[in-house]
């Protein structure tokens, strides 16, 4: 399966070597569509606004548990076609700053990471 890549600083298309818009491949795809799927609003997508994570009606400004969110974020994640398990890692929370990494494994076993 192949998605359109997205330029990793700005998160638009970008063209290939010939000025077509250039596309992703497996495994990479399923990362950036991963990053995708935990980047969307709920309600944000309009052909399914079911779709999404509740950032404005349950996560900003309510200060969910932690593993509220993290399961929001495997949610998403395993809402990804071809994603089979997804699991959540928090590196750091300060602030209103959160890092970690979701580690992804593939219909066909390969595992990939999308740092956040």
């Amino acid at each position: 399966m192949k998605t359109l890549l997205l330029d990793q600083r700005l998160w638009d298309l970008c063209k290939d070597a010939r000025g077509n818009i250039a596309l992703a491949s497996e495994p990479y795809a399923i990362a950036q569509d991963v990053a995708s799927a935990v980047r969307l609003f709920q309600s944000e997508l309009w052909y399914d606004t079911n779709k999404g994570i509740p950032y404005f009606q349950q996560i900003f400004g309510k200060r969910p548990a932690l593993q509220f969110y993290k399961e929001q974020v495997i949610a998403a994640a395993q809402s990804v076609p071809g994603v089979v398990k997804a699991r959540v890692l928090f590196a750091e929370f300060t602030g209103r700053k959160l890092t970690g990494q979701i580690q992804i494994i593939d219909s066909a076993g390969n595992t990939n990471n999308v740092n956040f």
